[in-house]
């Protein structure tokens, strides 16, 4: 029977007020409170500490060509699921299909992702950025294919006019010691300027496990036009990259690490160690720990001196799936969380020595670590932030618990805002939006609890949109 033929009954109309449809204007908002906290924060500038944004392609003001290309050629949450539903590898990231025979299996298999918050973020990017009502199935896939490409062709739909459009006032790029930054300074000459700042990105010259890491260092030593033959020549070289990232705008480093190894460690050890890996020779796992726990507060010390944020991303066990490591490399979408590692342990040292003089923010991908971070940011007081709900804890639901959570042992006031941790423009207003809509439901759930008054729940909202990151990072 349809809804339309049902009697609209008061109960059932009562009903329907306080239930959202998809994407309305009450998305994830069941409640009036909710939706209007919601309301006084939904336009307010967006700051984006995180993110891996095509520098290049956003200095060159591309014009993206057509619907894949725009939201999957690089989102790896894209091909996860997509794999999971049977989807053969040549219409995922092949090099010998079309990006519409990819976008028609797209949208074949794309309504069984329903559920999954791909779903929800890609149908905003269409309806948010493109002005696109219908829905993605198989039925629409050449319609929408049609549609969006002529959309996506317009001027004002360039990579630059799309960051102005979506109102970010600071977004952070991921950048390696080694970059150039010649794509950031050509972007301050731009429609863009001081809105896009680089970011201190130098896992790779941590990564000594790494089979690649004597390679790397003398990419970096070419990069700087010197050599790298000792641990003092190693951290010279990083400070004249930092340095030169400060003059570019940088105001944030940033450390994926799976555990956030923070020993304070003797320096001839880690110089030891340092010099068996450049002869490539195995290292025992103590050494390891030893040399990343050396480079790890280098790097902490440079930050201090100069007031950045020392921003760690724990907890990423990268390339689990061998056969998809063999095929494609790394990040393709074969990364996981792991609930075992023990954060506390390695990450004390560091967050003790620089207790009161470092802004340090600790970002977590499995939902289970949320306590354990949360209590250590209090513990530790105004200089360690909670990072929001990251990767994949970065769903309503992800976000929505740990906020529940932090509010309960720390101050949600003090975490340090969302960042969209995208790699694809499209989507950093969708991003936002999701976590703004995710703030105001748990905020306005607290007023109706008679938890919080509706002022505070007002300033609370603005204050972790907003006012908080641009403080925090001293936008």
């Amino acid at each position: 029977m349809r809804i339309s033929n049902l009697r609209n009954t008061p109960a059932m109309a009562s009903k329907a007020t306080n239930t959202s449809q998809f994407l309305d204007e009450n998305y994830l908002l069941p409640r009036q409170i909710g939706r209007d906290i919601y309301a006084e924060i939904k336009d307010l500038p967006i700051i984006d500490a995180h993110n891996h944004c095509d520098v290049k392609a956003l200095a060159e003001d591309r014009n993206f060509t057509d619907i894949w290309d725009a939201e999957a050629a690089t989102d790896h949450y894209v091909w996860e699921v997509l794999r999971k539903l049977g989807v053969k590898e040549e219409f995922i990231t092949g090099k010998n299909t079309t990006n519409q025979q990819k976008w028609n299996e797209f949208c074949r298999v794309f309504e069984d992702v329903s559920g999954n918050p791909t779903y929800e973020w890609i149908h905003l990017d269409l309806k948010r950025m493109l002005g696109i009502q219908d829905n993605i199935c198989p039925e629409n896939a050449e319609t929408l294919w049609k549609q969006t490409k002529e959309i996506l062709q317009k001027p004002e739909m360039s990579q630059q006019n799309l960051i102005l459009k979506m109102n970010v006032e600071t977004m952070c790029s991921t950048d390696d010691p080694v970059d150039t930054l010649e794509y950031h300074k050509k972007l301050q000459s731009s429609k863009l300027k001081g809105i896009v700042r680089p970011t201190f990105r130098p896992d790779k010259a941590m990564n000594i496990f790494k089979p690649d890491f004597p390679d790397y260092v003398e990419a970096l030593a070419k990069r700087w036009n010197t050599s790298i033959d000792s641990l003092d020549k190693l951290i010279a070289v990083l400070q004249k990259a930092h340095d030169f990232f400060a003059e570019n705008g940088c105001i944030a480093s940033d450390h994926g690490v799976n555990v956030p190894y923070g020993y304070q460690v003797n320096k001839a050890e880690a110089e030891a160690v340092f010099k068996k890996a450049l002869a490539r020779k195995p290292l025992a796992q103590p050494e390891i720990v030893t040399y990343m726990s050396y480079v790890f507060n280098e790097v902490a010390e440079m930050d201090a001196k100069k007031n950045w944020v020392f921003q760690i991303h724990i907890g990423a066990v990268r390339d689990v799936r061998d056969s998809l490591y063999k095929a494609l490399g790394p990040d393709v979408g074969g990364d996981i969380s792991d609930h075992l590692t023990d954060y506390v342990t390695p990450l004390l040292p560091l967050l003790n020595r620089f207790d009161g003089r470092l802004k340090i923010v600790l970002y977590n991908m499995n939902p289970i670590h949320n306590a354990t971070l949360a209590q250590l940011t209090r513990a530790f007081g105004a200089n360690v932030s909670l990072g929001l709900a990251w990767w994949l804890n970065d769903s309503f639901y992800g976000m929505k618990t740990q906020l529940e959570y932090a509010s309960s042992v720390d101050l949600i006031a003090a975490m340090a805002g969302m960042v969209s941790d995208s790699r694809k423009i499209l989507s950093y207003a969708s991003r936002h939006e999701m976590f703004r809509r995710t703030l105001a439901h748990v905020l306005g759930n607290q007023v109706e609890l008679g938890q919080i008054h509706i002022q505070a729940a007002r300033r609370l909202a603005k204050k972790l949109s907003y006012d908080r990151p641009k403080a925090l990072f001293g936008v």
